[in-house]
């Protein structure tokens, strides 16, 4: 049974950094899309960006790029999210999410984390 836990998450100001982690299990990633989502208040669900397991391709989001950078640990079967020159519209609940092929920009992945936190404050 595969499960993401998404950790690091919290309260930081504007123009600072967090660091999230996806600790994933329960099966072998390495044909895998990893993907971080984000949902703010009364807005839906957005993709954020995309890490291709087998060969550490990275795929963002225009509002993020050059801020955010996913990166990967094998050993620790760990995706990062590290987060930098945060905005007050970064604010929102991130995902990590997981699909069993390399299609980074579905819509549905097929695994999801309980998501963590993140607040900006001005």
């Amino acid at each position: 049974q595969v499960q993401l836990v998404e950790s690091g998450g919290g309260l930081v100001q504007a123009g600072g950094s967090l660091r999230l982690s996806c600790a994933a299990s329960g099966r072998t990633f390495s044909n895998y899309a990893m993907g971080w989502f984000r949902q703010a208040p009364a807005k839906v669900r957005s993709f954020v960006g995309a890490l291709i397991w087998s060969n550490g391709k990275t795929y963002y989001a225009d509002s993020v790029k050059g801020r955010f950078t996913i990166s990967r640990d094998n050993a620790k079967n760990t995706v990062y999210l590290q987060m930098n020159s945060l905005k007050t519209e970064d604010t929102a609940v991130y995902y990590c999410a997981a699909r069993e092929d390399r299609r980074w920009d579905a819509i549905d992945y097929d695994y999801w984390g309980q998501g963590t936190q993140v607040t900006v404050s001005s």
